[in-house]
């Protein structure tokens, strides 16, 4: 299986992990047992899959500072699906600089259709496309110089 799919499924249990973190507020070790258990996993970048739930759920209060001043709403009113989103793709925002931000966008977009509400893919993309402009300024700016943004 290619590095992609590896980390795109590595994002896939990261979400699920961060999910059931909102909902149940179980410790990490736990949720990285149980996730591991999850069908398919052995396909996934385990690494990255650690790297993602753990420096996400280690700072979800700074994260949701981040991404706060683009919702229109509490974060409490978000679904527990688009905050999950919204907190991972912020964390890789922030500390991922190995990854193009339009890759974590686009990857964010590509959960949030997969298991979010009809429209949450839209939501997530608007709040990103603004917060990259915010934390990526300098990659977001050579983008639109060169026409690729």
């Amino acid at each position: 299986m290619s590095g992609k799919a590896a980390r795109r499924r590595a994002r896939e249990f990261a979400l699920q992990g961060i999910y059931q973190w909102l909902l149940s507020g179980n410790s990490v070790p736990v949720i990285e047992d149980h996730v591991a258990q999850v069908t398919g996993f052995d396909k996934a970048d385990r690494e990255f899959f650690v790297s993602l739930l753990r420096g996400t759920l280690a700072n979800v209060e700074a994260l949701q500072a981040e991404f706060v001043p683009f919702i229109h709403r509490s974060v409490d009113e978000l679904s527990p699906v688009e905050r999950a989103i919204l907190l991972l793709a912020t964390h890789e925002l922030k500390n991922g600089l190995d990854t193009p931000y339009r890759v974590i966008i686009n990857e964010a977009i590509e959960l949030a259709k997969s298991y979010g509400g009809t429209e949450g893919h839209r939501f997530v993309n608007g709040v990103l496309d603004k917060l990259a402009t915010k934390l990526r300024a300098v990659e977001v700016s050579a983008a639109k110089d060169t026409g690729k943004a």
